[in-house]
């Protein structure tokens, strides 16, 4: 056998392989080959969608299932053994893994990425590759592990059965809170991106503490009862009757399978606590307030709870003198492990003071970047009045006859203090006009506004303006804020996949957070932000990707500046502490920001935020009157489409450049493209190899109008060049008589070849398989048209002379 006629495969299976087991690897529980652990990123420019190449491994090896060890990089023998080294360690630092291999199938070179000095690559013979256990010895003493700390990491996972696994990130956070809490840490934050799964890799980590018999009695908390509830019905139902909700309240909840459970309550209507359980879930809001009465967590004893997880903990539990804050410290003596998208680092309040440095980050760059999470396209609109500004004339009154106060009243002022009604119809018109232009007026849709009567505004005029849906459902449009039970009532349908209505609904805060809108494909932001953590939060709602729907990406439309923060440079940034108080230093924090929390409580609970000014702002508490004035037109100056690159930053850029510039990366000159389109002997090879990266030519015809070959395409708009249509072409050739040497059957085949590529675009014309097709399966079996040339290689020559004469003109 010569290993250099060998395909990859091949080397795997005949040597690499071998070499593996012969170490003491399990073929089915510790080896796993081509292991795609991206999803490859989803690119848009106008309608074309289209997934890049994702990233794959060509061997991944596991200690334990969801505890990865090594990688191996594999090569043909064409290749040195060393040469897939680079590509390993660039995928080891994405996974996390310590252990590099390449080989092909000679030998491996191996890199320890432990070594800090001393020998950190070697070379091994086939025969030398380490087993299982020499490997796990090298990470064990790597991250000091002790035998009893051994014992926690190297818990099993909670396994279905149904093949679902962890993504490769939250393996790593998973993996690196166990180690952590292993070691002996008792305060662990890991900061997740919204739509990566923080509940599922909170599941995990809490299932192996419980089955380590490490955490023996856990309470989950978080702030939004849909928050508890979906949570204690999907993804931590394997819990089972050890679980319960801290709440008086039962409520049936549909799981996402569409079964039906009555969630289980830890609290009589007494308030009195069932001690019995072991897995607690429970709302902020239920179990603390300011009163002493309200403060239930204090009925459990400060070393009931050896674990507590705290969901979307920026939301004030890590501010010294938080409400919250007195759950934590009650339960000082337990592990508590934060979670979050958006680490909140202020001067004032500080995630990481409290629970030190992230374990693990994976940030919305990367979700993006991997696939995982859904890119969007930035509409930034800007309106006269937000830009000039808004001057009463001398004596102007509102809408009840009041002098308006003389000054210019700009973008801040607007619905906050002051009332334009236009400029309210204006919004609401612009965002019906995007709902009609895009082809789905059903995309679920989120306005956030400035405050609950701004939204009860925006409800009337999207009503309005899409007046005809309205009457069909009058669901369509509907407020959803914490004063309105109707609305809070439709949460659940809006967020459903399955149901339909509600379409579009407004809000101020309520849906920022927490809010699993898998379908959310339109977000509108007609307020201001200036809280970092609150824009991260507001963008999340629409970066999940749902597929069943053929929801890969979502658009943002920008009324107020607000995705100016897309530019600074903290937006998806590492978090970076800014506060570290000293020991008897006190904290005077500033007043926020002027808005109303959309923060429904509970019963016998209480709304627990921070105080908040209310719109326009007093002294004494009072809400200040708005002022209504009508008649003041509002129009739009312009507007412009952003996209994120390939770099994750927003560019304004139209699809014919962004094509250009990715074809001009791929074939460096004209010349370089012809002489790869005339080597091919396969043309739809190169439009696949485009489509593999995410152009998909065939939408980019399609988006910018013009029914070309990839050809044509190509060179238009990479070389401006004039393109030939595909008739064009076909006539040429036909011109130029080619044919002649060919008996009458075999040109009326080619004829017919050429007259299949002028009408449908067929480019693979050498695969037989056309030859079946009508008007050519008229003309005889496969064979007996083959045999009209010759042979086979007769056949497959004239094909090859078609195509050149076809591709023979460039203008």
């Amino acid at each position: 056998m010569n290993k250099s006629h060998l395909s990859e495969r091949d080397i795997c299976t005949k040597f690499i392989t071998p070499a593996l087991r012969q170490a003491g690897w399990d073929e089915m529980l510790q080896i796993r080959e081509e292991v795609s652990f991206t999803k490859g990123r989803i690119i848009v420019r106008g309608k074309l969608v289209s997934r890049g190449k994702a990233k794959r491994a060509d061997y991944l090896l596991y200690y334990k299932p969801n505890i990865p060890l090594a990688i191996i990089e594999a090569k043909d023998n064409s290749h040195s053994v060393g040469d897939g080294i680079q590509q390993a360690l660039e995928y080891a630092t994405t996974l996390d893994i310590p252990f590099v291999f390449s080989s092909n199938g000679d030998g491996f070179v191996f890199h320890d990425r432990t070594v800090t000095d001393g020998t950190i690559e070697t070379n091994l013979a086939l025969e030398a590759f380490p087993s299982p256990d020499e490997l796990w010895a090298r990470y064990s003493k790597w991250k000091g592990l002790t035998p009893a700390a051994e014992k926690v990491v190297l818990q099993d996972y909670f396994d279905d059965g149904s093949g679902k696994s962890p993504r490769y990130y939250q393996v790593n956070a998973i993996n690196a809170a166990m180690e952590a809490i292993a070691k002996g840490r008792d305060r662990v934050l890991l900061v997740m991106a919204t739509g990566t799964g923080k509940t599922y890799t909170a599941f995990q980590i809490i299932w192996r503490l419980w089955k380590a018999g490490r955490a023996k009695r856990i309470l989950f908390l978080a702030d939004r009862n849909v928050l508890i509830d979906q949570t204690m019905v999907n993804d931590f139902r394997p819990f089972g009757s050890a679980m319960a909700k801290l709440s008086t309240r039962s409520k049936t909840i549909e799981r996402d399978d569409g079964s039906k459970i009555d969630v289980t309550l830890a609290l009589d209507k007494k308030r009195r606590i069932d001690t019995a359980y072991e897995i607690y879930l429970g709302l902020y809001q239920a179990i603390t307030g300011p009163e002493e009465r309200q403060k239930l967590f204090r009925e459990f004893s400060p070393d009931f709870f050896d674990l507590i997880v705290i969901d979307e903990c920026h939301r004030g539990s890590a501010a010294d003198d938080s409400a919250w804050r007195e759950i934590l410290d009650h339960f000082s003596s337990a592990t508590q492990i934060g979670l979050t998208a958006t680490p909140k680092e202020t001067e004032y309040v500080s995630n990481i003071n409290y629970f030190g440095e992230p374990v693990y980050s994976y940030s919305l760059k990367q979700g993006i970047r991997d696939g995982f999470l859904a890119p969007y396209k930035v509409v930034k609109v800007h309106i006269d009045r937000d830009i000039e500004g808004y001057r009463p004339q001398k004596g102007q009154v509102d809408r009840d006859g009041e002098e308006i106060e003389d000054r210019i009243y700009n973008q801040k002022d607007f619905d906050r203090t002051l009332v334009l009604d236009e400029r309210t119809k204006l919004v609401a018109r612009k965002v019906t006009e995007f709902l009609k232009e895009s082809g789905d007026r059903f995309q679920k849709t989120i306005v956030f506004c400035v405050d609950q009567e701004h939204a009860a505004r925006m409800r009337q005029a999207l009503i309005n303006e899409n007046g005809d849906l309205y009457a069909e459902n009058s669901r369509y449009v509907m407020r959803i804020t914490g004063s309105d039970n109707e609305g809070q009532a439709q949460l659940g349908n809006f967020i459903d996949p399955e149901s339909r209505y509600p379409v579009l609904v407004t809000t101020s805060r309520l849906l920022s957070t927490g809010v699993d809108a898998q379908t959310c494909r339109l977000i509108v932001i007609d307020r201001e932000v200036g809280s970092m953590t609150e824009f991260k939060q507001i963008v999340g709602r629409g970066t999940r990707v749902h597929e069943d729907t053929h929801k890969y990406y979502f658009t943002l439309i920008d009324f107020r500046g607000a995705t100016n923060h897309f530019a600074d440079p903290d937006f998806d940034g590492e978090p970076v502490q800014i506060y570290t108080p000293g020991p008897d230093q006190p904290i005077d924090p500033p007043v926020p920001e002027p808005g109303e929390e959309d923060l429904p409580g509970e019963p016998g609970g209480t709304v627990l935020i921070d105080p908040c000014v209310p719109p326009g702002g007093t002294t004494n508490g009072e809400k200040q009157k708005k002022i209504y004035v009508d008649g003041v037109p509002a129009r739009i100056l312009a507007e412009r489409v952003e996209y994120l690159d390939e770099h994750g930053k927003l560019i304004t850029e139209s699809l014919r450049d962004y094509t250009k510039k990715a074809l001009r990366s791929h074939f460096a000159s004209l010349d370089d493209f012809l002489k790869r389109w005339k080597a091919a002997q396969r043309k739809q090879a190169i439009v696949e190899e485009l489509a593999a990266e995410g152009l998909e030519l065939d939408t980019v015809a399609e988006e910018l109008g013009k029914d070309l070959d990839p050809f044509d395409l190509i060179c238009h708009i990479a070389f401006d060049r004039k393109p030939l249509t595909r008739r064009e072409r076909a006539e040429n050739v036909k011109k130029r008589d080619v044919f002649t040497k060919y008996s009458p059957q075999a040109r009326s085949v080619l004829d017919a070849l050429l007259a299949k590529y002028a009408d449908e675009g067929v480019l693979n014309l050498d695969d037989t398989n056309v030859l079946r097709i009508p008007p050519l399966s008229t003309m005889g079996s496969v064979v007996q048209i083959i045999k009209s040339f010759g042979s086979k290689d007769g056949y497959d020559q004239a094909v090859r002379e078609l195509q050149s004469a076809l591709y023979r003109d460039i203008a």
